[in-house]
């Protein structure tokens, strides 16, 4: 397939919003060159002129045009590549989809980021609102295979990135999503039965070990 010219990502392994375009790019058979950001020991000058607004991964340089933002980014792969198309056709399809990845940005980051940088136990509260966001989550899929459907697309592109963190949060939260929401872990299942992501999310112990990591920079522990 034609790249269309230069496709250049700005990375952070560890990130689920890099791995949201890297698993987009996948998905179109779209080759690109990913560079790794330090965002600890300096952020490269290229980072901070591409976004300088938020300073912060992913940035996608096409033909040396950035974009910022990972839901902006998969969309504009989506326009920019057309097959195989990652939205629903019709434009209710589309804009369920864009109502689904908006809650998936405003709440699964914010439930899970309060479990794993808490200090000391955590707050029953906490637990109970990731594990109802998830339900949340479990009736948008309902019976489907996908979020879009039969075949695996945007929401799905959105949110699978977001449960490589996951064996994290049970760690410090002490439960097991399985066992919570099953559709919701046989959802997980059936994505990483896709090259595209079992290719891009990380070992979760990897993360596990950098969010320890973390938690000691931060002075958490």
């Amino acid at each position: 397939m034609s790249n269309l010219g230069e496709v250049v990502l700005l990375d952070c392994w560890v990130s689920p919003f890099c791995m949201r375009v890297k698993i987009a790019l996948a998905e179109k058979g779209v080759e690109y060159e990913a560079r790794a950001e330090d965002l600890f020991g300096g952020k490269s000058d290229l980072l901070l002129t591409s976004n300088p607004i938020y300073k912060k991964v992913p940035v996608l340089l096409h033909n040396g045009k950035p974009l910022c933002e990972s839901t902006v980014i998969v969309g504009y792969i989506n326009e920019t590549w057309s097959s195989p198309p990652l939205l629903p056709t019709s434009a209710y399809g589309r804009a369920q989809a864009q109502f689904w990845a908006d809650f998936i940005d405003k709440k699964v980051f914010d439930a899970s980021y309060k479990i794993w940088t808490c200090k000391g136990e955590v707050p029953e509260t906490a637990k109970k609102d990731f594990i109802e966001i998830l339900k949340q989550l479990e009736g948008a899929l309902g019976e489907k295979d996908f979020f879009g459907g039969d075949s695996f697309g945007f929401l799905d592109i959105i949110l699978v990135p977001l449960t490589s963190w996951f064996y994290t949060i049970e760690k410090f939260g002490g439960f097991e999503a399985k066992e919570e929401c099953p559709k919701f872990s046989a959802w997980m299942n059936r994505c990483m039965q896709r090259e595209t992501v079992a290719n891009v999310l990380p070992d979760p112990e990897k993360v596990y070990e950098f969010v320890i990591m973390f938690r000691k920079m931060q002075g958490i522990d």
